[in-house]
């Protein structure tokens, strides 16, 4: 997935009124204002009450959903032909900013901003992004996102 496909794909995004925010791994290169490695997709994070027009818009420009075992109404993969992927992560948060729906992005971890090619993008703001990363066992791209953004933000670098 080039910076050109996660540009092109957000921008229709937002040409159609849907917000998203950017997240995983171009999550991190646009933290950075630059991209630091090769991309397999682009993940994003979505509110419930966008993800079906999200879904519609996906699957009018050629997007298949891909079946998994993780796949849910809320988390899915969509890919083209090309070999273009869209991992879609949606939520929904109450008046309180507590999650009630989906994948649990903390409240406000979602106001970060970051740059593609010179555009100014949503995505996660850099501490919780860290955050989400350390979650799991990392691979090795995972550990080359946490030395970015620890070199970048002076974050300590996680125990093991």
């Amino acid at each position: 997935m080039t910076s050109a496909d996660v540009l092109d794909i957000y921008n229709r995004f937002k040409e159609n009124g849907i917000d998203v925010w950017i997240v995983g791994g171009w999550c991190v290169d646009a933290l950075l204002g630059k991209q630091t490695r090769e991309h397999d997709d682009l993940d994003i994070a979505v509110l419930r009450k966008d993800n079906t027009k999200l879904r519609q818009l996906l699957l009018n420009n050629g997007y298949k959903e891909e079946q998994r075992s993780d796949s849910s109404e809320f988390m899915y993969v969509m890919a083209n032909e090309a070999g273009q992927s869209v991992d879609v992560h949606a939520f929904e948060y109450d008046e309180k900013g507590n999650i009630i729906y989906g994948i649990e992005f903390p409240f406000g971890s979602l106001t970060g901003t970051g740059i593609i090619e010179s555009q100014e993008v949503n995505c996660v703001e850099p501490e919780f992004m860290l955050r989400f990363i350390t979650w799991y066992e990392p691979r090795a791209k995972d550990i080359h996102d946490i030395r970015v953004l620890c070199g970048k933000f002076g974050f300590d670098m996680p125990n093991g």
